[in-house]
This record gives C-alpha cells, sequence and structure tokens, in this order.
C-alpha cells in the first residue's frame, strides 16, 4: 500500500510543479532568465509530462537539455515522444526563449526522428526526421504565445502519424554564450485528449530560389500555388525573412480578385497574427505570397539560406478544416508567374516599419526641425477643418479592413509612431460575479487572458502590426503610453497599474500596488480606471476609480507623491468624485482633466498643484461621461463619449469641445450600428477619431469630412430643419402625418363640395324656374361670400399654430365629412417637432421639450448610481486601509 500511495505523492508534486511552471509571472517575464537555468533543471522539466488539474488536459514541455553552441548559425534539435498512444491535440503553444539567445525555433511533428539522442546538429545532412516533417509551429524575435480557436487543435499520437515532436533551433550570435551557459529554450505544449471537430494545419509559402543585388533597393520574391484540396479556414499568419525583408504578404486569388489574409513587417515580433477571418480557401483558388527585400548596405549577392547572413522569405498560414478532411502540413515553393503578380494590391510593395526604439531615433536622426514644423502644419489644419462648421465627424465604415477579433475594449492609446493601441479583455467579462462585496475579484480560477489582450493596429486600415499582452492581465481598464513607447495599464481585478514595456517582450517594468488587494492607502488602489503621463516630468497621474474617489500622483519611478479628491469653484458645494474614469494630461497647459463619470462631468487641475481649474458639464451629456482625450489643435480641444445613465436619457455619442469656450464644436456618432458602451476614445495627428466600445467589442473610427450647409442650430444641422421645413409645406395625405396648414386646406375643399351638395338639393326641393341663369346667380354669389370668410379662417388657423404648435381644430362628424374626422392633440393632422425628430434619423426629443432643472448631485442614489449593469458595475464603499 505505501507503494502505490509513494507514487501518488510523486505525481501530485509534479502535476505542482507543473502548474508552477505554465503559470505566467504577473509581476515580470521569465524568458530572459530561460538562458541561465542549469542544465539538470532543463533535462528535468523537458522529460516531464505536466499534468493539468482536468483529466483530459494535459501538458508537456519540449526544451533543449542545456545546451551550449560552438559557433554561430547552429542549428539544434531534440525530440519528444507524444506522451499517448491514443489521439490528443494541440491547443496552445507558450514560448520560453529570447532573440538575444535564440535567432528562430521550429516544433516539426513526424513518426521517426533522425535520432533519439538528447540533442543533435540538425543543421548538416541528418535533418529533423526519417519520414515527412510537419510544421506545426514558428518562433522568432520575442513573438508571444500562440492560442489556437475555440474546438481547433494539431492532431497528434494515434493515427495521426505524429509519434513525436522534434524542437529545431537556430542559434544565430554564439556571442550570447562567452559566458557558457547552458540553454532550455523551447515550447510548452498545452494539450487535451478531447477531440476537436477542426483539425489546425501549417501551410508554408516559400521562396527557395531568390537573388537580392547588392544595393538594389528593391527585389520582390513572388510564390503562388493553385489549391487543389478541400477548403481550408486562415486564422493565423506569421512572416520570416531575415535583416533585409521590409515586409511580408499573403493573398488568396479567386476569379482574379486578390484577397488579403495577412500582412506584416518581418523586423517585428514574428508571431502568429490574426488573419483575415472572411477569407477561406477552396479548390480552384490560389494562394500567392510576396516578400519584399532591400539590397542596400551589401556588397555580394544575398541568397536564400541557412545562416544569418542569408535570406529566407517564409509566409505561414495557420489554418483548420474539418476533421473528416485533415491534411497537417501543405507547402507551396513554386516561382508565381510575372503577369499574375502584376495584379497584387499596392499595399504588398509598401514597407511597414520596425517600432523599436533605436530604430525610431534612427529615423528621425537630423530631420526634428523639420518634423516639428510638419507637425505645427498638421496641427493648424486640422484645426482648421474642426472649427469650420461646414466640417463634421464621419464615422469611417470601411474600418478596419480586417477582422480585429476583441473582446471587451476597454482602453485606447496612441504610440510615438501614431499607431492605435488597443487594449481588451478577450474573452474575460466583467459581470455581476466578478467581484464581492469587498472588491475582490471572484474569479481568479479563470486565470489571466490567454488571448494578446494588447494589440498595435495600423490607424489607416486595422491592420495588425503587433500583439502583445498574453497571460498577464484579468480585466484590463485603462492603457497609456509614454514617450519611450512603453504601456501604463490598469487593471481593476489585479487593483494594480502596471508599466509595460511596448517592445512585445512583455516586460513588466513597474508595478503599483498589490495584486488582487484592494486598497485605499498610499500603497494599494481599488479598482483603478486610468494612467496620464506627463511628457515632461514623466510623472503619473492614476484615477482610483470605483471604490476610491481620487486622483493619486507618483514621480516616473513609482514613487508616491500626492493625492486629491474633485474640485469645485464654490468649496461649500464640493461634490466627490463619483467614478473618476478617465485621464488626460494636457502638454500645452500642464493641466490634467479627469472624466467624472456618474456625475457626468468634466474637471480639471493644474498638475504640478493640484489647484482645480474648470469644470465642463453639459446638458447633452446625460450625466454620464466615460472617457476624454486632448488635441493642442485649436487652442485646445477635449473629445469625450458618453454612456447611458438611470436617470436622464441622451444619445450615446462623441462630442468635440472648445477648451476655452467649453461650447461643443460637434457630435459624432456611429452610421449603420449605435454605441453600445462607448469605453474610452483617442485622437491621432491627422484628426482622426477612434472610439473604443464595451458593448459591442469593437473599435470605430471617424474622421473629418465637408458637409454641404452642415452648420448647427441646437445640435441639429441646417439641412437638416430646411428638409423639415419642406416637408411641412408639402400637401402630405391627411391619413399620415397631415400639416394642419394641409388640413385647414383640405377642411376649405371638403366644406365647399359640401355646399354645393346642399344647393343642389335645395334646387331640387323648390320650384325651379326655366331660366336656370336665376338659380345659379345665387349660388355663385354665396360662394364669392364665403370663400374670404374661410381664408380669413385658414390664416388664423395658420398663424395660432406656427405661435404654439398646439392650436386645435375641431369639426363635428357628419356621413358628408366623415373622412376628415376630429383633427386635435395627436390626430392625424397634428405635427410635433419633438416627435418628428425623435422617430427620424436617431433624434431623441431633447431641445424640444422644455429643459430639464439640473439638480443637486448629492440628491442621487448612491445604489442606483451606475449605468454599467452590462459591463462595469457601480462604486462600493472603500474597504478599509491595509498597510
Amino acid at each position: 500500500m505505501r507503494v502505490p500511495v509513494f507514487y501518488a505523492v510523486v505525481l501530485a508534486f509534479f502535476c505542482h510543479s507543473d502548474s508552477l511552471e505554465i503559470q505566467p509571472s504577473l509581476y515580470g517575464s521569465t524568458r530572459s532568465q530561460e538562458a541561465i537555468l542549469n542544465p539538470s533543471d532543463c533535462s528535468a522539466r523537458t522529460k516531464q509530462q505536466q499534468v493539468l488539474t482536468n483529466p483530459n488536459n494535459f501538458s508537456v514541455d519540449v526544451r533543449m537539455p542545456g545546451v551550449s553552441p560552438t559557433g554561430s548559425d547552429t542549428y539544434l534539435c531534440m525530440a519528444h515522444p507524444v506522451p499517448t498512444s491514443r489521439d490528443a491535440y494541440i491547443v496552445d503553444f507558450i514560448p520560453h526563449a529570447s532573440m538575444d539567445t535564440v535567432h528562430h525555433m521550429l516544433l516539426f511533428g513526424c513518426k521517426t526522428p533522425v535520432s533519439t539522442r538528447s540533442f543533435w546538429d540538425c543543421g548538416s545532412v541528418q535533418g529533423t526526421c526519417e519520414d515527412e516533417a510537419s510544421i506545426m509551429y514558428a518562433w522568432a524575435r520575442n513573438a508571444p504565445p500562440t492560442k489556437l480557436p475555440k474546438d481547433v487543435g494539431f492532431k497528434v499520437g494515434g493515427n495521426s502519424g505524429m509519434s513525436y515532436f522534434v524542437l529545431q533551433i537556430h542559434y544565430g550570435d554564439v556571442s550570447a554564450f562567452r559566458d557558457h551557459h547552458r540553454d532550455c529554450s523551447g515550447v510548452t505544449l498545452r494539450m487535451t485528449s478531447k477531440p476537436q471537430p477542426f483539425i489546425a494545419g501549417i501551410y508554408l509559402l516559400m521562396s527557395v530560389d531568390t537573388v537580392i543585388l547588392p544595393g538594389k533597393r528593391v527585389t520582390n520574391a513572388d510564390i503562388a500555388c493553385d489549391y487543389t484540396s478541400y477548403p481550408i479556414y486562415p486564422f493565423a499568419f506569421r512572416t520570416h525573412t531575415h535583416r533585409l525583408g521590409k515586409v511580408v504578404s499573403g493573398y488568396r486569388i479567386r476569379d482574379g480578385k486578390w484577397s488579403l489574409i495577412g500582412r506584416q513587417s518581418p523586423q517585428l515580433p514574428q508571431a502568429f497574427y490574426p488573419a483575415n477571418k472572411e477569407v477561406d480557401v477552396k479548390y480552384g483558388d490560389t494562394v500567392a505570397a510576396r516578400c519584399v527585400f532591400t539590397g542596400e548596405g551589401r556588397t555580394s549577392k544575398t541568397y536564400i539560406g541557412g545562416t544569418s547572413d542569408d535570406e529566407m522569405c517564409n509566409f505561414y498560414i495557420m489554418y483548420y478544416m474539418d476533421s473528416k478532411h485533415a491534411i497537417p502540413f501543405l507547402n507551396c515553393m513554386a516561382t508565381g508567374p510575372k503577369e499574375l503578380f502584376e495584379h497584387i494590391p499596392a499595399e504588398a510593395n509598401v514597407p511597414i516599419t520596425g517600432t523599436t526604439g533605436h530604430m525610431n531615433s534612427m529615423m528621425h536622426m537630423g530631420h526634428s526641425t523639420d518634423n516639428q514644423d510638419n507637425r505645427l502644419l498638421l496641427d493648424a489644419n486640422k484645426a482648421e477643418k474642426i472649427l469650420d462648421p461646414d466640417f463634421h465627424l464621419e464615422q469611417d465604415s470601411a474600418w478596419p479592413q480586417g477582422s480585429l477579433q476583441l473582446g471587451q475594449v476597454s482602453g485606447l492609446a496612441l504610440d510615438s509612431d501614431s499607431n492605435l493601441v488597443i487594449f481588451h479583455r478577450g474573452d474575460h467579462h466583467w459581470g455581476a460575479d466578478s467581484f464581492n462585496s469587498q472588491a475582490r475579484y471572484q474569479q481568479r480560477s479563470l486565470g489571466p487572458i490567454q488571448q494578446s489582450a494588447i494589440l498595435v493596429v495600423e490607424p489607416a486600415n486595422g491592420n495588425i502590426l503587433k500583439a502583445s499582452g498574453r497571460n498577464m492581465f484579468y480585466l484590463p481598464h485603462g492603457i497609456t503610453t509614454d514617450k519611450e513607447n512603453n504601456y501604463w495599464v490598469t487593471d481593476v481585478a489585479l487593483h494594480q497599474v502596471l508599466k509595460v514595456s511596448g517592445d512585445g517582450r512583455d516586460r513588466i517594468l513597474l508595478t503599483l500596488g498589490e495584486a488582487f488587494t484592494p486598497g485605499s492607502d498610499s500603497n494599494h488602489f481599488c479598482k483603478p480606471t486610468d494612467v496620464a503621463v506627463d511628457t515632461e516630468t514623466g510623472n503619473i497621474f492614476v484615477s482610483d476609480g470605483y471604490c476610491n474617489s481620487r486622483i493619486l500622483k507618483f514621480s516616473a519611478d513609482g514613487k508616491y507623491l500626492s493625492e486629491w479628491g474633485a474640485g469645485s469653484s464654490d468649496r461649500r458645494r464640493r461634490i466627490p468624485f463619483q467614478i473618476p474614469h478617465s485621464l488626460v494630461f494636457l502638454p500645452d497647459r500642464k493641466e490634467v482633466c479627469v472624466a467624472d463619470r456618474e456625475n457626468g462631468r468634466i474637471q480639471c487641475f493644474i498638475a504640478e498643484t493640484a489647484e482645480f481649474v474648470k469644470e465642463i458639464k453639459k446638458d447633452e451629456f446625460g450625466g454620464e461621461v466615460f472617457a476624454i482625450t486632448y488635441s493642442t489643435a485649436g487652442g485646445g480641444l477635449i473629445f469625450a463619449v458618453n454612456g447611458e445613465s438611470p436617470f436622464r436619457s441622451a444619445p450615446l455619442k462623441g462630442f468635440v469641445i472648445n477648451y476655452s469656450t467649453k461650447d461643443i464644436l460637434d457630435t459624432f456618432s456611429p452610421n449603420k450600428k449605435d454605441f453600445k458602451m462607448p469605453h474610452d476614445i483617442v485622437e491621432t495627428r491627422d484628426g482622426s477619431v477612434f472610439v473604443g466600445d464595451a458593448g459591442s467589442k469593437a473599435v470605430f473610427k471617424f474622421t473629418t469630412q465637408k458637409l454641404h450647409r452642415s452648420v448647427k442650430k441646437a445640435g441639429i444641422k441646417v439641412e437638416e430643419l430646411e428638409e423639415m421645413e419642406a416637408y411641412v409645406r408639402t400637401n402630405v395625405r391627411p391619413e399620415r402625418n397631415m400639416s394642419k396648414t394641409a388640413a385647414v386646406k383640405e377642411m376649405q375643399s371638403v366644406s365647399q363640395q359640401t355646399q354645393s351638395e346642399a344647393k343642389a338639393k335645395e334646387e331640387k326641393k323648390s320650384a325651379a324656374k326655366p331660366n336656370t341663369a336665376d338659380g345659379v346667380l345665387p349660388a355663385i354669389i354665396t360662394t364669392l361670400l364665403l370663400i374670404p370668410l374661410l381664408v380669413v379662417i385658414s390664416i388664423g388657423l395658420f398663424i395660432c399654430w406656427r405661435k404654439n404648435n398646439r392650436c386645435e381644430v375641431k369639426t363635428e362628424p357628419s356621413s358628408r365629412v366623415g373622412i376628415l374626422g376630429k383633427i386635435r392633440g395627436k390626430a392625424v393632422g397634428s405635427l410635433n417637432l419633438g416627435n418628428f425628430f425623435a422617430s427620424h434619423k436617431g433624434y431623441s426629443r431633447q431641445g424640444f421639450d422644455q429643459l430639464s432643472t439640473e439638480g443637486s448631485d448629492q440628491e442621487r442614489n448612491d445604489d442606483d448610481s451606475s449605468d454599467s449593469e452590462n459591463e462595469e458595475y457601480s462604486a462600493l464603499p472603500p474597504p478599509q486601509s491595509s498597510s
């Protein structure tokens, strides 16, 4: 009995060590530490089968057993048996490597590896597998982990023909091993024995004969093959070149039309990025790719090869297909015909710039004056458009061109290249059961968000440039970038503010607050919402948020400096913050402004002293302001979005506000579908505005467009009012929205008709004379006398209607005039402008009804003070201070 117990204890120990192994570090990346682990640890990890809590799920570490390559451009391989003889499925790849040590790594599946030694040199003739090798995963340049879609997995074991994993690592620069340490780089495979309805595979398009001439500015490597099998559905793509690659693009060609699968710079982290989900590939299609290289700086020809001085042109498509027709690996190495690539979209030839700080400094070196002048000119043009009443922000309905596959979008920011940074919650969401009454997060068992929570996308088309932030966050909220392109983020579940490196390596550079521990002292937060960064001093400001009603100030290195609450010009009526939800730093004014969400106001303070400056509160906000951003154009503009309020009804929209006058210059909202919960807003250098919506899990783009006579009166364009006036002037059918003027005219015609009929009856009853002229003359005289009387009545009714819009016209029903009926109140002849705009073009009645009186915010019921039942719940009482 003791022996089974002993084995059970050992197994439990391994399970526990596995759970520690695969859990991501909350406070920093371990990738940079992988290379210095001792070789015995590497061997132990490689040999472990790591079992998770679910009996159907397990994980396997495939790592180098402590190797130390002796020369540059060494390819080393190691084999690991699939830990089950039954069918199993890989559903997640978690890399453990650093580009400082590893140039790239590939994971193959095969039946028989060329060796079963602990590792071997596979850059020689030996290679990787005796039989056909199927690529399942590729990594380079600090790419983040890759998670497959639900119900999709790479099939191994059983009858798949894959009994072994073979890990191949290319060690580029051997100088990283001058200290003679041993490397344990590799990948963790999360697996399940549960059958998956869709099987994943890799389609590799690769150039093998491209020659890059020295000094030649552009060389294209083109690959194309016809597809002749069952349909595949691309869901991710990856690009790979060495130093000379500028951009790699992949397409499906169907009926002569090119559809983008994915496009990326190979100098960015070579991760698997989300593919265009609208593109499938079926029999008869052509799959094509182009790599764009430059030979500038080279003195000799560059060929396709395996060393870091050679080049590669690889476009990987990760796809899934029905399990009945699964093909684990496809490849294409055919050079595409020139006539085919004459029609490739122009975007394939436009390089994507890398975003490392060194590269940025090199790009802008020596051009600071020109850039400053261009920026000033850009700001002037932007301000001219925004301040011109003939310009209006309209949705760019064609953006994004591909799919971003977002969860609840909680935060937006811009990096130093004016690329859009999106912070979203992946498959996590904020629900009624997320927190207990002490504001402690209740769903830690779900683990961190496994998707890339931070996406950097091109503002022009929405293409993803970089993805990071996997397995780091639980409930993201706000995000801001600093001048080094680091991310300052808040996580309401962690109750923390984190400074995260923006290089894609997911290094946490600074942590404020204690994980999962709410508090209200200088070392704790309670659901912090946003961060603003002083662009000169580097000081940061934190809005703290759902439980605490305060703003905190820290130095750039995280030292607590001060905190303050809401401001007021009347000290006797100082209303506390009620969910300070969004912050922005005003660089030209050295101020910090906060969106005080539930109080429906914007407050601004001097950043240095916390002195209250001003408050902006508009009836159009409807009692809620969710987020704000700022532009120096036009003397200062604030962009804001509101939210739904349980107390007042106002359309969800964005606002452009003159900082100095507090006037609303413009409002905007989506064209095709409404906002659900606009949660954050940013404005780019060219004047485009992006709104992240947590409710619809989308990002909307708005651009300034010139409209025909779009001067506004009371928030409504003149052209709309003129359309309304034309509508009033038109004779409309009485049974549908007939105006009073039209009703009076119809009354005239009916009265005339009735009188003529009555006269005819009278003539029949009387003894008519043979001379008909004697009977006609009195009728003509009577009619001529009645017409001026009816005209006077009509004019009076029209004037009455114009004055108060509530004049009632009553006619007694009769058998002859029943077609008109009664005209009163909301009857057929009534026209109410408020009702009309409420039912046309998305307008509400606001502005036509009597203005409501703004009551004291202190009279609100705090229990009902949040509109966020769908996503974010009302603030809880501040917890007790903790040390």
